[in-house]
Formats: C-alpha cells, sequence, structure tokens
C-alpha cells in the first residue's frame, strides 16, 4: 500500500483540476532545454509516456508548436496513486529570423524529443573584405565582395 507523505497534495491537486493545467511544484508543461550547438540551435522536450504517433510539430511564421498526448488511462480500475498528468499539452515557442524553420530535424527516443534547427546561411557570421585605395584589395577579400 502507498502512503501518502506530502501534506499539500490534495491542494496541488485541487489547484491543478480548477486551473486545467499544474502548478508551480509540479507543472503540467512538457519540460524544455535548449542550446545553440555550434550551427545548430538544438531544443529538448521531456515526454515519458508519450507515443511517438502522439506527437504533432508545426511551424507557421516563426513560431513552432510542439503537440503532445499522453491518455488517461481507461478501464475499470482504481487508483493509488496519480501525479503524472494526462491528457493533450501544447507549447509554443517564438523563434528569431536567424533560424532555417524549413530545415527542422525531429528525432523522439526514451521520452525525449530532440528538435535541430540548423542556423541560416543569413545569419552565419561572415567575413567582409575592405577596399583599400584605388583598385586595391585587401587580401582577405574574395572576388564576390568586389562587385560593390
Amino acid at each position: 500500500m502507498l502512503m501518502r507523505t506530502d501534506p499539500f497534495r490534495d491542494f496541488d491537486r485541487l489547484a491543478q483540476q480548477l486551473l486545467g493545467s499544474g502548478t508551480t511544484s509540479r507543472p503540467a508543461i512538457m519540460p524544455m532545454d535548449a542550446w545553440r550547438e555550434g550551427d545548430h540551435f538544438v531544443v529538448e522536450f521531456d515526454l515519458p509516456g508519450v507515443a511517438p504517433d502522439t506527437l504533432d510539430i508545426d511551424v507557421e511564421r516563426n513560431v513552432l508548436t510542439v503537440k503532445a498526448e499522453r491518455p488517461a488511462r481507461s478501464g475499470d480500475w482504481e487508483p493509488l496513486a496519480s501525479e503524472r498528468p494526462k491528457g493533450l499539452f501544447s507549447r509554443q515557442l517564438v523563434l528569431g529570423d536567424n533560424l532555417d524553420l524549413d530545415r527542422v530535424d525531429a528525432h523522439y527516443d526514451a521520452g525525449v524529443l530532440r528538435l535541430t534547427i540548423p542556423v541560416a546561411e543569413k545569419a552565419k557570421p561572415r567575413k567582409i573584405g575592405i577596399r583599400t585605395g584605388v583598385g586595391e584589395v585587401d587580401a582577405a577579400e574574395t572576388p564576390e565582395a568586389i562587385t560593390a
């Protein structure tokens, strides 16, 4: 038999039912980490117990939306503890114009959804050549930059 040790658990559960989402101590959103790795922006979402066929990833303009569903248990059963949120989850990220949203790569393994988004070519750092004098070209300048 499981024993309850959290005195605020019933209050937390009531707040979750009334507000339709999680509380500060137990959020009902998808936990996420994001970082830049070289020329890619990487985002990982923790989605344990979510079947891959319930995942839905959309990009519209610069808004990335991730939806996932963890269905509620059906049938004849009596819960002894129910702390994992069920239902439909959604998370939106507003991304800058410096990412190539046409080439988003999604990989789901062991309950972790990893999105890899390349940095757009126009946002990558590049060397600008400097013209000096009349017709002289700095050694760092490329022929493509001379046409200006």
